[in-house]
């Protein structure tokens, strides 16, 4: 018998590996505004690589909310 769409495993480690890459993105981004990480010579370019992060990061989070 087919599978018919993924199962409840599948789904629930979707979200958790989904959920992941968000808490990651965002404390790298905080990361790199605050100065705790930095990429060597790149200077000033750190924070607003960090506001980009989070400003993406939360983009798509909105994106896949509506969408849901």
């Amino acid at each position: 018998m087919a599978k018919i769409g993924k199962s409840y495993k599948s789904q629930g480690l979707n979200i958790v590996a989904w959920l992941t890459g968000v808490i990651v993105s965002l404390a790298v981004g905080f990361g790199l505004i605050g100065g705790t990480l930095s990429v060597p010579y790149i200077g000033i370019v750190n924070v607003i690589a960090g506001w980009l992060v989070i400003v993406t990061t939360l983009v798509g989070v909105v994106m896949i909310l509506f969408n849901k």
